[in-house]
C-alpha cells in the first residue's frame, strides 16, 4: 500500500481523455442512429415504424451494463472477438440511439399537424417535407433536451469500468485498489464527472429557458 500523490492525480485525470472520447463516440453514432430511429417511428411505412419501436424497447427495457455484457461477454462465444473499446462504443451508440430517437420522434410529432398538411398540399413526397419543413423545426425543439442528454451519456461511460475499459472510474479504481483511500480517490473522480456535465447541465437549462420565452412572445 502507498500513499495517493499527485502521479495518481494526473493518471486519474488523464483519464479523462477517454471517457470524452468514448462520450463523443456514443454521442455521434448515437444521433446517426438516433435519427433513423426517429425517422422509422414516425415514417408512413408500417414495417419501418414496427422494426424501430421493437429497437427502441429492447435497448432502453434493459440495462446499459447487461447491453456491455452481452455484447462483450456474448460475441466471443460467436467467435466474433471484441475489445473494450469496441464493446464500450458499440453498447453505448446502440443505447443512445434508443433514447435519442425518442427523444427526437417527440420533437418531431410536437410539429403542428398543419405544417405536414401544408408540405402535403405542396406535393413535397416524405424525404423533402422531412427534410424541408419537419426537421428543421423539430431540429430547434430538440436543441435543449439533446444537450440535457449528453449528460447522461458522459455518465454512462463509467459503467464500462466493468469490462476493463480504464475511463475515470476505471482509474479510480486501479489507484484506489493501490491506495486504499477512496474518499480521496472517488472524490476526484466525482469531481471530474461534475466537471465534465455541470457545463452541460447548464447550457441545456440556458437553452429551455429561451425557447420558453420564445414560446411565451
Amino acid at each position: 500500500m502507498r500513499t495517493f500523490g499527485f502521479p495518481d492525480f494526473l493518471f486519474i485525470l488523464q483519464a479523462a481523455q477517454w471517457t470524452i472520447a468514448l462520450s463523443l463516440i456514443a454521442f455521434v453514432g448515437g444521433a446517426i442512429g438516433g435519427l433513423l430511429v426517429a425517422l422509422g417511428r414516425t415514417s408512413d411505412n408500417a414495417f419501418a415504424r414496427r422494426a424501430a419501436t421493437v429497437f427502441v424497447q429492447v435497448f432502453q427495457g434493459t440495462p446499459l451494463l447487461l447491453q456491455l455484457f452481452l455484447i462483450f461477454f456474448g460475441f466471443p462465444v460467436m467467435g466474433i472477438d471484441v475489445n473494450p473499446w469496441v464493446a464500450a462504443g458499440t453498447a453505448l451508440v446502440l443505447n443512445t440511439s434508443a433514447f435519442l430517437g425518442e427523444i427526437w420522434r417527440g420533437c418531431i410529432e410536437a410539429i403542428p399537424h398543419g405544417q405536414r398538411e401544408a408540405a402535403d398540399a405542396l406535393g413535397l413526397h416524405y424525404v423533402a417535407r422531412m427534410r424541408d419543413v419537419i426537421l428543421p423545426q423539430a431540429f430547434k425543439i430538440a436543441l435543449a433536451p439533446t444537450v440535457g442528454y449528453m449528460v447522461q451519456v458522459i455518465k454512462g461511460t463509467s459503467l464500462a469500468a466493468i469490462i476493463g475499459f480504464t475511463e475515470v472510474t476505471r482509474a479510480g479504481q486501479i489507484v484506489n485498489n493501490a491506495t486504499f483511500q477512496p474518499l480521496i480517490v472517488f472524490s476526484l473522480v466525482a469531481g471530474i464527472y461534475f466537471a465534465l456535465c455541470w457545463p452541460l447541465s447548464l447550457l441545456a437549462a440556458r437553452m429551455e429557458r429561451r425557447q420558453a420565452q420564445a414560446l411565451a412572445r
